[in-house]
């Protein structure tokens, strides 16, 4: 089987990339970010998820994104909780980390090149995505531009993909997709603001998606939410 670097939060999106690229029939190798991200128990939901779907390899890349802060995942700004549909459509919330996915992906695209893969996947979504710049269509394509200028694998002829196959997917419709492909749901985590026990708040935009998403798929959300 081809090879995959596959970028895994442990969320339900990139859960069910993972799940596509084994139907694909790509040998995975799993890739999480402990970032000092607040909703640190998403890493424990993506060692379960890697271990559950056969991931050949997981690992996990060790960066201090409070270095910087500038995010309510990073820093001590609170989480928006309870917001509109419309409001959370009106501009870039606070839990937008400066440059995330451009960091993620190039971290990804060393590690393609020494697991001698040419295809990335990234659960990506340009729907239900809460406004972040790094999850639009064109910033996977400019990326993948660089990915391909950038790399000795690429320019000795081996390019470099980046695949999104959940870019233009609502959340219900990957949640279908999921249940299709059989994706445990109770292995995964989205809450950006959990308790100590790790349970779902219920009322972030994260949860408020993952909520709405279930319920238009009319499929049920098995995780222990907070409220």
């Amino acid at each position: 089987m081809p090879n995959a670097v596959c970028l895994l939060s442990g969320g339900l999106d990139s859960t069910t990339t993972l799940a596509v690229a084994r139907r694909q029939g790509y040998d995975c190798y799993a890739l999480s970010f402990d970032y000092g991200q607040r909703h640190a128990v998403e890493l424990k939901a993506a060692q379960r998820v890697a271990a559950a779907m056969g991931a050949a390899e997981h690992k996990i890349a060790r960066i201090d994104l409070r270095l910087f802060g500038g995010s309510a995942l990073t820093s001590a700004i609170d989480v928006p909780k309870r917001r509109a549909p419309e409001q959370m459509a009106a501009g870039i919330p606070v839990t937008y980390v400066p440059a995330r996915n451009t960091i993620f992906l190039s971290f990804a695209l060393a590690y393609a090149e020494v697991a001698q893969s040419s295809d990335i996947f990234l659960g990506v979504n340009a729907v239900d995505y809460s406004g972040y710049p790094d999850c639009r269509p064109e910033f996977i394509e400019a990326f993948e531009h660089l990915a391909n200028v950038a790399t000795k694998a690429a320019v000795e002829g081996s390019r470099i993909k980046i695949h999104t196959p959940l870019i233009h997917l609502s959340k219900a419709e990957i949640i279908r997709l999921a249940n299709e492909l059989s994706v445990d749901f109770s292995l995964t985590h989205s809450c950006y603001d959990p308790d100590p026990e790790g349970r779902p708040c219920g009322a972030c935009d994260s949860c408020l998606i993952r909520l709405t998403g279930f319920r238009v798929a009319g499929i049920t959300d098995p995780l222990p939410y907070r409220k």
